[in-house]
């Protein structure tokens, strides 16, 4: 019987995650580079976040799958604390530095996250009471992954309101045609 010619090692979910996490950070890196400093200030609707609040959202969402595999919950707003407050207005540069470090802490982590870790339950607390519990595998998915690409795509179409060109994500766009 002929050896087989390749051989396949057995790879975590965390090593199969990768791939798309560096594909989908690096989408969410390239829309945060065209956001410009003088439109931080500009939301398409009153009840819309601004341009500058979104994008810094989205700087922020790395850390928080960082989080989910350093620590078993997050409480937005812990029971004796003050009421969290939105973060200062960050500047284009400093928003590409948050984003950058998280990704890189997120990366490192999910790559040695064990399947076991992955399983285990992370909550969202809100007032030392749980919003929600979830495997930790499930909220990189849909925390670090899905949440990433609804606010990519609402930044873009905030670029797109101002006449800024989009880059291309899963191939050239409309304006790199």
């Amino acid at each position: 019987m002929p050896k087989p010619r390749y051989i396949i090692q057995a790879m975590t979910a965390g090593e199969m995650m990768l791939p798309e996490f560096d594909q989908e950070m690096a989408g969410a890196r390239k829309i945060l580079e065209r956001v410009p400093d003088d439109k931080l200030s500009w939301k398409p609707h009153a009840k819309s976040m601004t341009m500058g609040r979104l994008a810094q959202h989205i700087s922020e969402i790395p850390g928080l799958a960082f989080k989910v595999l350093s620590e078993d919950s997050l409480d937005v707003a812990p029971p004796g604390a003050a009421p969290r407050q939105a973060p200062a207005p960050l500047s284009k540069a400093q928003m590409i530095e948050v984003f950058d470090k998280g990704v890189a802490a997120a990366r490192e982590a999910i790559a040695k996250a064990t399947d076991e870790q992955l399983r285990q339950p992370w909550s969202l607390l809100k007032g030392g009471q749980a919003l929600f519990t979830l495997p930790r595998a499930a909220l990189l998915r849909t925390m670090a992954l899905n949440h990433m690409i609804h606010h990519r795509a609402q930044l873009g179409v905030y670029l797109r309101l101002n006449d800024i060109p989009l880059p291309g994500l899963y191939g050239p766009s409309a304006d790199e045609s």
